[in-house]
C-alpha cells in the first residue's frame, strides 16, 4: 500500500470516528449503539484520533470490545487528551464482570489517582470531558500509584507460563497456568482462544512448550501432562504420575548418542525420563535427588555433547551420563537455573536476590561474572524467574524477583543495563519472551500477566514507588482529617482545605485511630516497639503517658464507646485485646482468649448495647461488653477462615449484626446473641481483605468489602450489590465516617499496596 493511500485510509476511518462520536449519547447512564460499544475506538485508533474526545467516559462505561488496551498499547500515549483513555486501560481488565455505572464510577475513581499525581510544573493537562450524570460517588484525595495496564488478567495467581509455537503457518499463543490447575491458551493481543482447561488438581507451576504445538504441563498433584490442538480442539494425556509429590521441575536433556528424553523431577527426589513423541519411560543413571525443590537444566557443551544440570539447595551439580560433579556453590538455595546461547554457560539466580554466570569450561568450576540483583544497600530480593532475551540484536537474560521486580543483563559479561524495573505488586512468578514482538511476558502472583518491551527505555523508567501504606484512620468529626502512616510517619491531610502535615517523622506506625481525650480528638499511634501513645495532631505533642501491654505488634486500634466515656482497644499478633484509659494509660482489660493473631477489631453502640468485637487467625469471632468489659455470648466459630476484619451492622429490624471479611472470599453476616450465621456474600473477587459499613437514612446499611481487584457495595438488608469500585490492586484498609457537611453522604477511606484515596459516598444515589 502505498504512502498516498495509506494517508487516504486514514482520513476515512477519521472521518467515521467522527461522525460516530457525535451518536454516543451525552449522558453516561444511557446505552450508546452496540456497533459504537464495539469499533468505535478501533475506528479512531486507525484515524489517528484516538483520545477522549472521540472515545468518550460515556461510551467507556459501556465499551464490550476490551480494545482500548491493545489499541493504546500499540501507540504513543504520553498525549494530555486520553486521561480518560488510560484511566480505563489500567482498570478495564478487572472491570469485565461490572456494570456500567460501576465502570463510571471506576474510571473517576483511576482517572483522579491519574491526573492527581501529575508533576506540577509546565503546562496544564487540557481538561477531559466532564460527566453529564450524578454518579454515588466522587473522589475527594487521592495519592495512588497508577499500575501499569495488564496484559491480561487471571482469576487465580498466575503460576506459570510459555510460548506454544505451532506447526508453520500458525500464529503462536501464550500459556499461563495458575494456582487452580487450569491451564489458558491466549492469542497475542491477550485473547483466550479456548474454553480454560482444567488439568491438575493443584498449581500448575511448569509449561515446557516443545515443537510442533505440544505443551508439557506439572503441577503440585505430581502429574505431567501433554497438551496438543488438534483440528481446533485441545487434547491432553497423562505422561506419569506420583501420588503424594509435586513436580519441582521439566526440561528436556539429550544423552549422547541417545535421543532427546524430557525430564521431571520429584519431590520425593525421584527423576524421571520419558521419550518425545511416545513418551515411554526411559533408563537414567540417576540417583536420587537430595531436595524437594531441586531444578534440572538441559545443556550444551562447547564440545558438542550434552550434559545435565541439576540444583541441590545451594550447589549446581553436572550429570554427563554416567557420573555427576560438582560444579557451582551459591550464597543462597538455587532458584532459576537456566542454559544460556553460548555452549557450556548457564546462569543461576538464587534465594539471596543473586544472579551468577557459571561456565562449564572453567578448570575450577567457578562463577565467571557475578553482579547483585538488586541496588547496593537495598534488601535483597529472592530471584524467582530467569529468561532469555534479546537486546540489541544480541542475546541478554532478564531475573525476575520476589519483590515484583525485573532486571535486564548483558550478556556475556552480566552487566545490568538501565536500572530495576517495578513490574509486579507481588513475586514474579514466571515469564516468557515473543521473539517475533521483541516483548517480555511477566506474570505475578498479583494475578495479571503484563506486556513489556525489551529496550533500554522500557527497564530504564523511573522506579515505581508503591506507596505502602501501614495504617490509616480518619477522624469523625470536623475538620475531618486522614492519617495516612508510611516510610516511618504519619502524614495529616485536612480533607476541606488540603492541608497535609508530618506527624510522627521516624517512627514506624502499624496501627491509628482518633480517640477523644478530655474534650479534645487525639491521634493513637501503636508502634513498632509495642507501646501506644497519644498525640496532639497540631502540634505532635504527647499526650499522657505511653500504653504498654503487647509482646507483639499491635495489628489494630479502635475507639470503644462506654458509659464512662470513650476508650481505646488494641489488638495484636499476640492474641491479646487490651482495653485502655487513653488519658492515663491505664489498661482496664486484658483478653487473651484468641489462639493466634488478632487481625480486626469493630465496635457498635445503640440505646441498648455497647460492644467491642475481636477476630482474626483462629477464625473465632469474640464480641466484649465494653462497659462491663466481659464477653458478651459465646464465641463465634466461623467457618471462613482467617477474619481479616468485621464490622457492625444494624437492620431496620432486630438487633445488630457482625460482618465477618473472610480468606475465603465470603463476607457473612453473624448474630452475636446466638453465633449463628444469617447471611453470606460472594463477589468472586479473592480473598476479602477489609469490610466497614455505611448507615444511609431511612434505616438502611451499605456493607463495603475490599477484594483482590475492587470495592464492593451491598446492601446489608436485602444481600443487593450496589456498586463495584474497582482498583486494579488490593485494598488492605476500608474505613467510613458521616460526612458532617453533607448529612446526605459519607468518606471512604480506602488504602491498600498502591496507595490511600478518599472518596464521598452520596447516600440517595446508592
Amino acid at each position: 500500500m502505498t504512502e498516498s493511500s495509506e494517508a487516504y485510509q486514514r482520513d476515512i476511518h477519521r472521518q467515521i470516528a467522527e461522525r460516530l462520536k457525535d451518536l454516543v449519547p451525552r449522558d453516561p447512564a444511557l446505552p450508546p449503539h452496540p456497533y459504537l460499544r464495539r469499533h468505535l475506538a478501533e475506528h479512531a485508533a486507525l484515524g489517528e484520533v484516538l483520545d477522549d474526545d472521540h472515545v468518550t467516559p460515556a461510551l467507556l462505561a459501556w465499551e464490550s470490545s476490551s480494545q482500548v488496551r491493545r489499541l493504546l498499547a500499540a501507540q504513543d500515549t504520553a498525549s494530555d487528551r486520553r486521561q480518560w483513555l488510560r484511566a480505563w486501560a489500567v482498570l478495564e481488565p478487572f472491570a469485565l464482570n461490572a456494570g456500567p455505572l460501576s465502570r463510571l464510577c471506576s474510571l473517576q475513581v483511576a482517572r483522579h489517582a491519574a491526573t492527581t499525581r501529575l508533576p506540577s510544573q509546565g503546562a496544564a493537562p487540557a481538561p477531559a470531558p466532564s460527566l453529564n450524570s450524578p454518579v454515588p460517588i466522587s473522589p475527594l484525595w487521592s495519592d495512588r500509584v497508577a499500575p501499569t495496564p495488564a496484559w491480561t488478567t487471571s482469576p487465580t495467581q498466575v503460576t506459570s507460563l510459555a510460548i506454544l509455537r505451532p506447526p508453520a503457518g500458525k500464529a503462536a499463543k501464550i500459556a499461563t497456568g495458575d494456582d487452580a490447575g487450569t491451564l489458558r491458551l491466549l492469542r497475542t493481543d491477550g485473547r483466550l482462544t479456548h474454553i480454560p482447561l482444567h488439568l491438575h488438581s493443584g498449581a500448575i507451576t511448569h509449561l515446557l512448550a516443545l515443537h510442533g504445538g505440544l505443551l508439557i504441563t506439572a503441577g503440585t498433584d505430581g502429574r505431567v501432562m501433554a497438551v496438543k490442538e488438534e483440528d481446533g480442539q485441545l487434547t491432553h494425556r497423562l505422561i506419569t504420575h506420583r501420588e503424594q509429590t509435586w513436580v519441582s521441575s521439566l526440561t528436556t536433556y539429550q544423552p549422547d548418542g541417545h535421543p532427546r528424553l524430557l525430564l521431571a523431577a520429584f519431590s520425593d527426589g525421584e527423576v524421571e525420563a520419558v521419550s518425545l513423541g511416545r513418551f515411554h519411560p526411559q533408563p537414567l543413571s540417576m540417583s536420587r535427588l537430595e531436595d524437594s525443590s531441586a531444578l534440572l537444566c538441559g545443556i550444551r557443551t562447547a564440545e558438542g555433547g550434552h550434559r545435565l544440570l541439576f540444583s541441590v539447595h545451594d550447589t549446581v551439580y553436572c550429570f554427563d551420563g554416567d557420573t555427576t560433579k560438582v560444579h557451582s556453590r551459591h550464597r543462597g538455595r538455587v532458584r532459576a537455573l537456566v542454559a544460556l546461547p553460548q555452549p557450556g554457560q548457564y546462569a543461576v539466580g538464587d534465594e539471596r536476590g543473586r544472579v551468577t554466570l557459571c561456565d562449564l569450561g572453567a578448570e575450577d568450576f567457578v562463577s565467571v561474572g557475578r553482579h547483585d540483583a538488586v541496588p547496593a544497600g537495598a534488601t535483597p530480593a529472592a530471584v524467582t524467574s530467569l529468561q532469555l532475551v534479546s537486546f540489541e540484536h544480541r542475546p541478554a537474560l532478564v531475573s525476575a524477583a520476589g519483590d515484583g521486580t525485573l532486571q535486564l543483563w548483558r550478556l556475556p559479561t552480566l552487566r545490568p543495563i538501565a536500572g530495576v524495573l517495578t513490574a509486579h505488586t507481588a513475586p514474579v512468578n514466571a515469564m516468557t519472551y515473543l521473539p517475533g514482538s521483541n516483548r517480555l511476558l511477566s506474570g505475578g502472583a498479583d494475578r495479571i500477566v503484563r506486556s513489556w518491551a525489551v529496550d533500554e527505555a522500557t527497564f530504564g523508567q523511573e522506579p515505581k514507588t508503591w506507596n505502602r501504606v501501614t495504617a490509616s484512620a480518619v477522624s469523625p468529626s470536623a475538620p475531618h482529617r486522614l492519617a495516612i502512616a508510611r516510610a516511618s510517619r504519619v502524614i495529616l491531610r485536612d480533607l476541606a482545605t488540603g492541608a497535609e502535615t508530618t506527624r510522627l517523622k521516624g517512627r514506624r506506625i502499624t496501627a491509628l485511630a482518633w480517640p477523644q481525650v478530655t474534650g479534645r480528638r487525639l491521634l493513637a499511634a501503636a508502634l513498632d516497639d509495642l507501646s501506644i501513645i497519644c498525640v496532639d495532631p497540631d502540634s505532635s505533642l504527647e499526650i499522657g503517658p505511653p500504653m504498654a501491654g503487647h509482646i507483639l505488634p499491635i495489628r489494630a486500634l479502635v475507639t470503644v464507646p462506654s458509659a464512662a466515656g470513650e476508650r481505646l482497644a488494641s489488638a495484636g499478633a499476640d492474641g491479646r485485646v487490651c482495653v485502655w484509659q487513653p488519658s492515663t494509660g491505664e489498661r482496664l482489660a486484658l483478653f487473651g482468649d484468641h489462639d493466634l493473631t488478632v487481625r480486626a477489631l469493630a465496635t457498635h453502640q445503640d440505646t441498648e448495647h455497647r460492644f467491642l468485637a475481636s477476630g482474626g487467625g483462629d477464625g473465632n469471632i469474640r464480641i466484649w461488653n465494653s462497659d462491663t468489659l466481659e464477653q458478651h455470648a459465646r464465641t463465634i466459630k466461623c467457618d471462613q477462615g482467617l477474619i481479616n476484619d468485621l464490622a457492625f451492622v444494624t437492620p431496620e429490624d432486630g438487633g445488630p449484626l457482625i460482618a465477618a471479611a473472610g480468606r475465603d472470599g465470603t463476607l457473612k453476616l453473624w448474630d452475636p446473641d446466638t453465633g449463628q450465621s444469617v447471611r453470606a456474600l460472594t463477589c468472586s473477587d479473592g480473598e476479602l481483605s477489609a469490610v466497614t459499613s455505611v448507615r444511609l437514612p431511612l434505616g438502611r446499611t451499605v456493607l463495603a468489602a475490599a477484594g483482590k481487584t475492587s470495592i464492593h457495595l451491598w446492601d446489608a438488608s436485602t444481600a443487593q450489590p450496589l456498586l463495584q469500585i474497582v482498583t486494579g490492586s488490593p485494598i488492605a484498609s476500608l474505613k467510613t465516617v458521616q460526612d458532617t457537611d453533607e448529612a446526605t453522604s459519607s468518606i471512604l477511606l480506602a488504602s491498600g499496596v498502591a496507595g490511600p484515596m478518599a472518596v464521598r459516598l452520596h447516600h440517595n444515589l446508592l
